[in-house]
């Protein structure tokens, strides 16, 4: 007797504990759960075993899932997503400039000088004051000259300010002096140095103009850069970023988020990209090739699979390449590709031939078109595959080019923060009516069958928050409504579309739509609770929407402290 005892005794504690380890580490339940599959289905809860989605249901049924170890959440009916994807960041670059001069605020070339001035006086250590984010429009000409520049020359370390894009630069006398750059200082690249009407340098530089400057800055150390992104990674899993495509990697940048990875600290999804410029060496290029190969597609936290072209520069500054003249010059200037286009098909062809996915920076609607061209090529020359090549930004696009993206099966990566209206007059100046009907033209590519998918741009861009994206693709207005009737609002998209490119389409245009990108099970567990519907409010509601958690590999990496 005493042994059958023993027995049920044994299979009792057996069956718990079998029960138990099958139970989900965390389950979220009472809210409103949107799957992002092809139905557009909605769940009330969601159960989490490890690092993968375990199943997804009613309350009810979810809830009989929980052991005695499981962490069961209330959503009180919020909205969950999949985790955000930012399809084009460079990580690294606006993780830096987290503990630098922050401009992206700055109105006028006062406000700008203020800031500069306080990083001083606050940072006597710092050899160089570096800053990022000033607007072309602070600018009466759209570009600082020598009467702003003045506002910073108190500074007596050299100063070194990049606009909200990149695309051009600030520097002050110091920094110039430092570089050696005055009236004889001789540049043939693509950019330029801006002189004034006395034939001096004024300290604004465009394009690659920028490195005669930059080139004496300081490299940050290697420390300095790990713990960038540890600011980063902060920042990210506050905004509901769980997924990332870097726009312009390298193989030591990779290394650091290798290392992060190897200290369990990593708490986004990397996808490098190698930038190719026009002296790219064979050797580089087969660098590039062991790198990819070495991590290849089973790791779901690492890939370096993609390669980044630039063909222009930016509308703003006119070293966009557009097929007609600016609309605010007089002298028929148009901006230039800044690659040769045979140079540059050769090399979409031969990457193409070795299997990489390519992106491309092409701004104007002359790049846009040229992008599309090597895509063709390449398609006729080598053998077929299904290739999710991409063009990144496209501001502006011929209406003629529309409908290629979806017959050549090319990608639109765009970035609607880029279209703040707040910011966008010196862009339609420079591209005049005609083209604006056209400017960030999500809605006319969608409709022609394009696939789209969401970015930043950060640092190259006001502001990172995924949401602030959705709420200018949804509404083409600022968060306190400019302009009334939105700017270009025949361009602007639905809410489900905005998160599809914003979540999903991320994931696909990465091949990786059987692990992530929608909520089933099965998927990796990276999850978003938003603090409000973004289905049911007012659409201009969505600007004031907050990430409440964020759910990265299974694990809680970010709780808002407003708790109900």
């Amino acid at each position: 007797m005493r042994v059958v005892l023993l027995y049920l005794l044994a299979l009792t504690l057996l069956s718990s504990c079998s029960k138990d380890s099958a139970a989900p580490d965390l389950v979220l339940t009472n809210g409103k759960i949107w799957t992002a599959d092809d139905e557009g289905s909605f769940a009330e809860a969601v159960a989490i075993r490890g690092n993968k989605i375990l199943q997804t249901g009613n309350s009810a049924e979810i809830s009989k899932l929980a052991g005695k170890n499981t962490t069961v959440v209330d959503l009180h009916g919020r909205l969950v997503i999949p985790g955000f994807n930012d399809a084009h960041i460079h990580f690294l670059s606006g993780s830096l400039g987290l503990a630098r001069v922050d401009l992206n605020d700055a109105r006028t070339p006062m406000e700008i000088a203020e800031k500069v001035l306080a990083f001083a006086k606050d940072h006597p250590e710092s050899q160089w004051i570096m800053g990022r984010g000033w607007q072309y429009t602070s600018f009466e000409s759209g570009m600082p000259d020598a009467t702003t520049l003045h506002a910073i020359d108190t500074v007596h370390r050299p100063v070194f300010l990049t606009a909200y894009d990149g695309h051009s630069a600030w520097a002050n006398r110091a920094a110039l002096k430092l570089a050696g750059v005055d009236s004889n200082t001789p540049f043939d690249g693509f950019g330029k140095v801006i002189i004034d009407t006395r034939r001096q340098p004024t300290g604004a530089l465009l394009e690659g103009a920028k490195r005669l400057v930059s080139k004496f800055i300081p490299d940050p150390t290697r420390k300095e850069n790990l713990d960038a992104i540890r600011l980063g990674l902060k920042m990210a899993a506050r905004l509901g970023i769980t997924s990332v495509h870097n726009a312009n990697g390298d193989p030591a940048e990779l290394s650091l988020y290798r290392e992060l990875l190897s200290g369990n600290e990593l708490t986004i999804r990397y996808r490098s990209s190698f930038s190719i410029g026009k002296d790219a060496t064979d050797s580089y290029m087969d660098s590039v090739v062991l790198i990819r190969d070495s991590l290849g597609t089973a790791n779901p936290m690492l890939k370096a699979d993609a390669i980044k072209f630039m063909i222009d520069g930016v509308i703003e500054s006119h070293t966009g390449a557009m097929l007609e003249p600016y609309s605010d010059v007089s002298h028929g200037e148009k901006g230039t590709l800044s690659w040769p286009a045979d140079q540059y098909r050769s090399r979409v062809q031969q990457l193409d031939a070795k299997g990489f996915h390519l992106t491309v920076h092409a701004i104007g609607d002359g790049a846009v078109r040229e992008a599309l061209d090597a895509y063709e090529l390449a398609t006729r020359q080598n053998p077929a595959r299904e290739r999710r090549h991409r063009i990144e930004h496209i501001e502006s696009v011929s209406p003629v080019d529309i409908p290629r993206f979806k017959t050549l099966g090319v990608w639109a990566s765009m970035q609607p923060i880029h279209a703040d209206p707040g910011t966008s007059a010196v862009w339609t100046r420079a591209a005049g009516p005609e083209r604006t009907r056209y400017a960030f033209a999500w809605n006319s590519l969608m409709k022609a069958g394009a696939s789209l998918v969401y970015g930043s741009d950060w640092p190259a861009c006001i502001n990172v928050d995924p949401l602030h994206g959705i709420h200018i693709a949804v509404n083409r207005r600022t968060p306190d409504g400019y302009p009334e009737g939105g700017y270009v609002p025949e361009q602007a998209i639905t809410v489900k579309e905005a998160l599809l490119a914003y979540t999903r389409a991320g994931a696909i245009s990465s091949f990786e739509e059987n692990v992530k990108g929608q909520i089933k099970p099965g998927y990796l567990a990276d999850l978003v609770v938003l603090s409000q519907d973004l289905f049911t409010i007012p659409p201009m509601d969505i600007a004031k929407t907050k990430v409440w958690m964020t759910i990265f590999d299974g694990r809680v990496i970010y709780q808002s402290e407003t708790r109900n």
